[in-house]
């Protein structure tokens, strides 16, 4: 009987390496166009709606509820996805999403009033289908738990999210400004309805179902599940640790549960606070400047910020525990929003913004992976997509209300107040994060990437 050596090499694998996972670009060229129009709903929703109303404070509101409704429903389809797979979530996710896309395009141009864009928002939101996870998931499903390239996996669905949050807001300004207002709209459910239906089809590389999977699969999920419950057994897997101790019955619980999770939702929702309250802030201040169009230029400067850190994050073989990472990161981030937003109530100086903007986006990077790093240590296989959700879907949430408070202190204060909302989503944050440090403590402690190049171990055969 035979075990393929495992290297024992010190070098930080790369996303070379990554890339090489059998099967890894049958999901990743498809997740990355699937995922595409997530970037385009809050941009393409925020222009609409305030061209059609006058009003950043309705923009922001109508944008705000659409976060909200993804981000309640996100972990309930995370949970969905976990027990009969991703396809059967993921289609007619993907279709009732274009269709209602569709009717709040069919509304604001109707000038219906705001109490039905607000109820349209609701299914838009809520519908819309939770690809970033889905192939998390899947990175899970091809590494082991305890190889590197967990690590560079988190960084490189980074890297492809604020790519896409590059390509997006600067798609989406273009289509409204240069062809029609609905335009960005539009595009978002033509790409959504194509991507999402092309990413369902690549049905090999699905994780396995966490309950009802029978065969090979779903007794490499019970088998794993099992494994991850004997190393939980140290000194950080008692009550009140970070990483509760999974065991056999993890499919039926919630990853709620999870202290640690708990822990990472208001983390992310200050994240997501810094991507809502500039989408609106950097659309007020380029209109009140006079060049509209220089809005997704300027939201592009960030999200290529949060690019380039999330590139160099994938590349560096890290000594500090992630949950050290995480506390040093953080106040990082937060000093940078606090400074874009002192600059921006001083001056209205777009360059000077677009730099502050930059160095905001290379803050948010390091968290943002961090945190999804962290649910690969602390939560079990069988309900990690949940998870992934659940903080997904606080990135939404965060983003919503981000985009309702800077809309309601664009209009009430000027243009420039709305770049306040980052600085205190981010700040109250950080203040949750400290005070609950502890429970983000990895039961393995932090050491399950010392072991070099890995993939899920091969099963001996004769």
């Amino acid at each position: 009987m035979t075990t393929p050596a495992t290297p024992t090499d010190e070098r930080r694998p790369g996303y070379r390496d990554l890339l090489r996972t059998p099967g890894a670009w049958r999901f990743v060229i498809p997740g990355f166009l699937a995922r595409q129009p997530i970037a385009m709903l809050g941009i393409g929703t925020v222009l609409l709606v305030e061209h059609t109303t006058g009003s950043y404070g309705a923009a922001g509101i109508v944008t705000a509820i659409s976060g909200v409704a993804m981000a309640l429903i996100a972990p309930q389809s995370g949970k969905l996805t976990d027990r009969f797979g991703q396809r059967a979530v993921l289609v007619p996710a993907v279709l009732l999403h274009a269709l209602t896309v569709s009717l709040l395009i069919v509304l604001a141009l109707r000038d219906a009033p705001l109490w039905a864009l607000f109820a349209a928002a609701v299914p838009a939101g809520a519908t819309t289908p939770p690809i970033s996870p889905m192939v998390r998931a899947r990175w899970s499903a091809s590494l082991d738990d305890s190889s590197p390239l967990m690590t560079t996996a988190a960084a490189f669905e980074s890297v492809t999210d604020e790519f896409t949050f590059i390509v997006g807001p600067v798609l989406t300004t273009a289509l409204c400004t240069t062809v029609h207002p609905a335009a960005g709209l539009v595009a978002e459910a033509f790409l959504i309805l194509g991507g999402g239906l092309f990413f369902a089809a690549q049905r090999g590389t699905q994780p396995p179902k966490a309950l009802g999977q029978e065969g090979t699969s779903g007794k490499k999920a019970r088998r794993d599940s099992a494994t991850r419950t004997d190393s939980g057994s140290g000194p950080d897997s008692g009550p009140g640790a970070g990483g509760a101790r999974p065991h056999a019955k993890d499919g039926g619980r919630s990853a709620l549960s999870l202290p640690g999770v708990r822990v990472l939702i208001p983390a992310l929702l200050g994240i997501g606070s810094v991507f809502g309250g500039m989408q609106v802030s950097i659309a007020a201040v380029t209109q009140f400047a006079g060049q509209p169009e220089l809005n997704g230029v300027l939201y592009g400067i960030f999200a290529t910020g949060n690019t380039l850190a999330a590139v160099a994050v994938g590349t560096i073989r890290w000594r500090r525990s992630a949950q050290a990472r995480l506390l040093i990161a953080y106040p990082v981030l937060v000093l940078a929003t606090a400074a874009l937003a002192a600059a921006a109530q001083l001056t209205p100086w777009l360059a000077l913004l677009g730099a502050l903007g930059l160095v905001a986006g290379l803050c948010v990077a390091p968290s943002m992976i961090t945190g999804f790093t962290l649910v690969e240590l602390l939560v079990p296989a069988a309900v990690r997509t949940e998870a992934f959700t659940w903080l997904t879907g606080a990135v939404a949430l965060g983003q919503a209300a981000g985009s309702m408070a800077a809309g309601q202190l664009t209009d009430g204060f000027g243009a420039g107040a709305g770049f306040l909302a980052p600085a205190a989503g981010t700040g109250l944050a950080l203040t949750a994060l400290v005070v609950f440090r502890r429970r983000l403590a990895d039961r393995r402690g932090g050491r399950g990437s010392a072991r070099g190049v890995s993939h899920r171990a091969p099963v001996t055969v004769d």
